[in-house]
This record gives C-alpha cells, sequence and structure tokens, in this order.
C-alpha cells in the first residue's frame, strides 16, 4: 500500500486555490449534484469555525473530511469523501479520528453527522468510531431519500 498522510487544510496556503478545486472534482464525483457543496465550497470553508482535513497520497488528495463547530459544545461533520479508486483502503477512518480529535481540543461535547441509510459502508463505518442513531430524519436529503442523524458524545467529567 502507497505511503499517505493526513493533511489540514490552511486558506494561507499557496497551493490553496490548487487544493479547492481537486477536492470539488471529488464532491462532485461522490455527492449527487443536490448534495453537493461544490458550488459554495470555498465560502464554506471561509467560515470562521470549521476545518477540512484531506488526505494525500503523493500529490494526489484520496479523500477529505469537513466539520464544523458552531458552537462551545456542538461539532458536525458536514463532509467525508473518499475517491472511488482508494476506499478501503482506511481513509476514511483515518480522516474521521481525526477530525473527531480536532473537535475535541476544543472541548466540544458531541458531534453530530447526517447519513443516508442506504449508504451501508459509511454507516458501519459511523458506528464503528461510536456515532449511534439519533433519528430518522425523512426527506433529509430528496423527498424519496431520507437520513439518520447520529452523535457522538464525550465524558464530560
Amino acid at each position: 500500500m502507497a505511503n499517505w498522510e493526513i493533511v489540514e487544510m490552511h486558506r494561507s496556503s499557496a497551493n490553496w486555490p490548487k487544493m479547492v478545486e481537486e477536492i470539488v472534482r471529488i464532491e462532485k464525483r461522490v455527492f449527487p449534484k443536490h448534495e453537493s457543496l461544490a458550488q459554495s465550497f470555498e465560502e464554506e470553508l471561509r467560515k470562521k469555525n470549521s476545518g477540512l482535513l484531506y488526505s494525500k497520497i503523493g500529490g494526489e488528495i484520496a479523500g477529505y473530511v469537513m466539520y464544523s463547530w458552531p458552537s462551545s459544545l456542538f461539532a458536525s461533520i458536514t463532509k467525508l469523501a473518499v475517491k472511488e479508486n482508494h476506499r478501503r483502503q482506511g481513509h476514511g477512518e483515518a480522516l474521521l479520528k481525526e477530525a473527531i480529535q480536532k473537535c475535541r481540543t476544543r472541548n466540544v461535547h458531541r458531534i453530530s453527522l447526517h447519513v443516508d441509510p442506504s449508504r451501508g459502508q459509511a454507516m458501519s463505518l459511523y458506528k464503528k468510531l461510536g456515532f449511534q442513531v439519533d433519528s430518522l430524519i425523512e426527506g433529509y436529503y430528496s423527498s424519496d431519500r431520507n437520513a439518520y442523524r447520529m452523535y457522538l458524545d464525550f465524558d464530560t467529567d
């Protein structure tokens, strides 16, 4: 297996435009148009309380996770995507673990996310890392596609 690393994306980085462009391409391939943040991706990243991590093999981005912490108690995993040819190699799990760790350093009490119940691999990954199903939200993605809201709570002792 090729060596890969997880990188935190910084707006001040010289290769910011190139990285955003590459991530937007992944976004467009992985998510249906009405779920994609491709049109507003850079805008999302400019928000004060948001972060983005990506896994990189050589010069290629294999996957990314976008997260935010709208309050001091709560964080959200906004997007997690891995290119088709890099799936089942640990990228998604490594990215999610790193995002969880970043949120933990901000002392949030809960991280939540939404996932299509039919995305079995995603559901398995989230459950493996301790996320629990909170509720089913009907019509979340579209009139015929629901989502589970899932959460991960941290001990606050």
